[in-house]
């Protein structure tokens, strides 16, 4: 096994190399590290769910009712009347005839991709789609073309030079390291034109984007109609799992087909109850964000007066530094200020784009962000 020991030299010496941060959580944006009170700004936590007061208590419940796992996969055995409600709850949420719950997002959206797309297929994904859309595209075994980062001009030449048995298009609706959105009703448009299937991963824009939160599709006005949406729970919503959420037929097919869905055990019903409680919270208390996004609006204004671009689209906002070892020195300067903003690197990027990725929460104070920002820039001193 020395090759292993080789290759993990080799990330250190290129400023790759990770190791575990063990976290105790003080609350949805404070934890407890190595004795010493963090605030974090790296969180997906954006709505401040996890420790909801009517989350944390249907968990509860569930967990006292239900036990502490599912005990088999959904055709099995691990199929509970929690998960059919929280299946029943994301598809109204998403104007959807029917969504299908499962242990994480990435597992929805490789067990979305490689149903839908096989051998003889071509699937066409953004450049910079998350990990698990491509893995998703090369389970599936069909041929992948991946066309400039949303660019509807790069993907309409691309279509015109690859044909396919079946064609799918895949996209992020927010994307995780950027922020930034696509541009579904061109992509939508160009879906209609070509017959593409068109999947939507909207991990980042559910609970955040949209009139009452419901999405990316619904912020740009996007039918969900004919589309495959994917997400997650364990970010705005604060628990644990992801769906997929489209017409009846596709979810039946998706019960019949992906293997991500068939060999796995389902869900733990607390999660499923923990994120049936995070919808309700959203769809009865609009409030919640409307101070995220003022919290988005306050950081944003800080960053850019401090002379660091970004468009204000999501709370995800980028600081890009170049090499990973730049990014690796402000993180752990902001670490020594108290505040946990950890230094993205390649392969989660792209190389020479090693970053801080910075996130916003509804949880978060006034202070707290005008307090990291003043961090920040004592952090940057030298680095600009």
């Amino acid at each position: 096994m020395d090759y292993l020991s080789e290759a993990l030299r080799a990330m250190e010496r290129d400023g790759l190399k990770r190791a575990l941060r063990p976290l105790t959580p003080l609350g949805p944006t404070r934890a407890l590290f190595n004795g010493r009170e963090l605030t974090l700004f790296c969180t997906n936590n954006y709505l401040g769910l996890t420790h909801h007061p009517l989350v944390v208590k249907k968990a509860r419940e569930a967990l006292e009712t239900y036990g502490a796992g599912s005990g088999a996969a959904r055709l099995v055995s691990g199929h509970t009347p929690l998960h059919e409600a929280l299946e029943e709850a994301i598809a109204r949420f998403k104007g959807c005839a029917r969504a299908l719950v499962f242990p994480s997002g990435y597992m929805a959206n490789i067990a979305a991709i490689s149903a839908l797309a096989g051998r003889g297929d071509v699937v066409f994904c953004d450049r910079l789609c998350h990990a698990s859309l491509l893995d998703g595209c090369r389970l599936s075994g069909a041929k992948i073309v991946r066309f400039r980062h949303n660019d509807p001009t790069s993907l309409r030449e691309l279509l015109a030079r690859h044909p396919g048995h079946r064609r799918l298009l895949v996209t992020e609706g927010v994307f995780s390291m950027d922020g930034d959105t696509a541009p579904l009703a061109e992509l939508h448009a160009l879906a209609e034109e070509f017959s593409l299937g068109l999947v939507v991963d909207d991990a980042h824009g559910t609970a955040v984007l949209g009139p009452g939160g419901k999405g990316t599709t619904a912020a740009q006005g996007v039918p969900p109609q004919g589309l495959v949406l994917t997400g997650t729970l364990s970010k705005a919503l604060g628990s644990l799992g992801g769906f997929i959420a489209g017409d009846t037929v596709l979810v039946d097919y998706v019960i019949n087909r992906a293997r991500p869905f068939l060999f796995t055990t389902a869900l733990p019903p607390a999660s499923a109850a923990a994120a049936l409680a995070a919808l309700e919270v959203v769809e009865g208390r609009p409030e919640i964000l409307n101070l995220l996004w003022e919290n988005i609006d306050r950081m944003h204004r800080g960053l850019a007066a401090a002379g660091f671009a970004g468009a204000k689209t999501s709370p995800i906002m980028p600081l890009v530094l170049g090499s990973p070892e730049r990014a690796l020195r402000v993180a752990e300067r902001m670490l020594d200020r108290g505040y946990c903003v950890p230094a993205i690197r390649p392969p989660s990027v792209p190389q020479g784009t090693a970053r801080l990725r910075i996130t916003v929460s509804a949880a978060h104070t006034g202070e707290e962000i005008d307090g990291f920002l003043t961090a920040l820039n004592e952090a940057m001193e030298g680095e600009r």
